[in-house]
């Protein structure tokens, strides 16, 4: 069965970014594509709870207009290149972002969703911050993946994987993870970043565990004397010129503390390589 991977798009340059560089990370793989497009209609917002018509005039010339664009990303694609193991397919709707989202996930078996870490307005706070940071830390039925925008497409070498071992791993939600390492022969970089005590007999255990499940691909553990977490993060990246950041989406103070504002802002607005959140 081929991978299915939901696109959501503005068409802006920073969304096409995005795109392309799911596409040329799945270039191995069978890949069905949706690419998803929230269209908005003239004196209707999301903030009044109404939906127009879809019978009236604005809401068929808002999706026209919506069906063009697709048009021309699909041209531009192609012009990009031609991969016999993809398929693309369009969805325009007028609907909330997330409600869209989860929707076509339910009905597509959706298995990652890939976003532009900003959209067609360049904003940096608020598209990211009610956008890509909204599907990293609400959708939870698969693994979500934000592109910066300037950030080019290169074969990951490394993936730097920041935990605090605090809870049990399981094969399942480092899938994807796994995939991607194997799939371009990437190193997997274990980063622990609270040095103030050494491990519990726990986290021990769960190190162990991960060491276990991660035996399939390559990778090494590393531990940094950083207390700061964004600042860790991004030192570490930095001097090792690492590809891609995952996390996995805990409910607990770790990934609170991940998501924080700060944190979105040091690794987030301002990140210079993909952001992997896992479930």
């Amino acid at each position: 069965m081929n991978k299915r991977i939901l696109i959501p798009t503005d068409f802006s340059k920073n969304a096409l970014n995005a795109v392309r560089y799911a596409i040329d990370l799945y270039a191995k793989l069978h890949c069905d594509f949706y690419f998803l497009n929230v269209f908005s209609v003239e004196s209707y917002t999301n903030t009044n709870l109404l939906m127009p018509d879809e019978d009236s005039e604005v809401f068929i010339r808002a999706k026209e207009k919506s069906e063009k664009n697709f048009l021309k990303l699909l041209e531009s694609l192609a012009a990009h290149g031609d991969n016999f193991k993809h398929n693309f397919f369009t969805i325009s709707t007028c609907s909330f972002l997330s409600e869209a989202i989860k929707k076509i996930i339910a009905e597509k078996d959706i298995e990652l969703v890939v976003m532009g870490t900003h959209g067609a307005s360049g904003s940096r706070g608020s598209l990211m911050g009610s956008n890509t940071v909204m599907a990293m830390e609400k959708i939870r039925e698969c693994p979500v993946m934000a592109i910066p925008s300037e950030y080019s497409f290169s074969p990951p070498t490394e993936i730097v994987f920041p935990t605090d071992y605090k809870d049990a791993f399981k094969r399942t939600e480092l899938r994807y993870l796994m995939e991607i390492a194997k799939m371009h022969e990437a190193n997997i970089a274990v980063l622990h970043l609270n040095m103030s005590k050494e491990l519990s007999q726990m986290q021990e255990d769960n190190k162990k565990l991960l060491h276990a499940i991660l035996g399939e691909v390559a990778h090494d553990f590393h531990v940094l004397p950083e207390r700061n977490l964004a600042k860790g993060i991004q030192s570490f990246v930095e001097e090792r010129n690492s590809d891609i950041i995952a996390f996995i989406n805990h409910k607990h103070f770790f990934f609170s503390s991940v998501f924080t504002k700060p944190l979105v802002k040091a690794i987030g607005y301002d990140s210079t390589i993909p952001i992997l959140a896992l479930h």
